[in-house]
């Protein structure tokens, strides 16, 4: 049996292992990344695909003959047409619930970043300002505190509840909004409100949302007008469901205070990404997953479902 790893890089930069596999499966190949072209020839003859951000579509999956199952290297799965893959009894399994803590810990860091200038008061006293200060203290911009502030989450799973725990502890009001109809047990210092009690109430606004039709393109003009000027906004979800051309026009005209965000609608994030030139906006390179801990989780769900596989019981199929 044949493994194909095909974007190895991101999970496992060279702290991880990979040497279970030899246990597993008679030959595999680990590339760090694949570009298009090279998908085909790469993928050649491999009973498992292994993918993270490399788009495997029908064209592609009817040329590979061989391939009985695929596993992404994310909770994402995107990139696979999986509805081809069903058609043809190829299993497809993705990586769930294995970064909550980071993301949410990437949220409050844009929070605190944004609401305490940890960064630039950091940056004043290196150059010499607080030498030169005739006071004990000073201040380049407002300071503001989270406690008793509203936050709102868009998306409440696993990442948005445990986004509400932690605002709880800092004293925060949460309010959110989800599609989803179903007894939130345990958070019943959760308000669920609508989407636009939501956007009108919250000091701050907190995007777990997936990517679908709907949350496409969610965050535009419209929606960023009816904030606070004095809100936050944070996007540790899918970049797409930001209009990102919206959000510069709404931190340049002073419609919203502030922004962080770890993803974008493309990503590498391309030159002219107007977001790139936003004073008013924190980017991180989608790292909020990236953590080692989350990686190490990550590989073992991973291991989890190529040994299910082998022993013909595939576990968090999605398709």
């Amino acid at each position: 049996m044949k493994l194909v790893i095909l974007d190895a890089y991101a999970e496992n930069p060279g702290d991880l292992s990979w040497d279970w596999l030899k246990a597993l499966v008679d030959e595999y190949d680990i590339y760090d990344i694949t570009p298009p072209e090279k998908v085909l020839e790469r993928s050649a003859g491999a009973d498992i695909l292994v993918t993270n951000k490399t788009v495997l579509t029908a064209d592609i999956l009817e040329k590979l003959p061989e391939l009985k199952y695929i596993s992404t290297l994310a909770t994402g799965y995107n990139v696979i047409d999986t509805a081809y893959a069903r058609e043809k009894g190829i299993a497809v399994s993705n990586i769930p619930a294995y970064s909550t803590d980071g993301v949410a810990q990437l949220v409050f860091a844009f929070i605190l970043e944004l609401t305490n200038q940890v960064a630039l008061h950091n940056e004043s006293v290196k150059k010499g300002d607080w030498c030169k200060s005739e006071h004990f203290c000073y201040w380049k911009t407002p300071i503001t505190e989270i406690a008793h502030k509203t936050l709102g989450i868009v998306g409440f799973g696993k990442i948005g509840s445990a986004v509400a725990q932690i605002a709880n502890a800092f004293g925060m009001k949460v309010i959110a909004y989800s599609p989803n109809t179903r007894s939130y047990s345990g958070f019943g210092s959760v308000d669920f409100v609508s989407l636009d009690e939501v956007i009108t109430q919250s000091d701050i606004i907190s995007l777990h949302c997936p990517l679908t039709a709907e949350t496409t393109g969610l965050v535009n003009y419209e929606f960023l007008s009816k904030m606070k000027k004095t809100a936050l906004l944070i996007n540790t979800s899918r970049g797409p469901v930001i209009n990102e051309a919206d959000l510069k026009k709404a931190l340049d005209e002073g419609l919203i205070a502030g922004a962080g965000v770890d993803v974008l609608s493309v990503e590498p994030a391309r030159e002219d990404n107007p977001l790139l030139t936003c004073e008013k906006c924190l980017i991180t390179p989608h790292i909020a997953w990236a953590s080692f801990e989350a990686r190490s989780r990550l590989m073992n769900i991973f291991r989890s479902n190529v040994e299910g596989f082998v022993k013909g019981e595939p576990v968090n199929v999605v398709n």
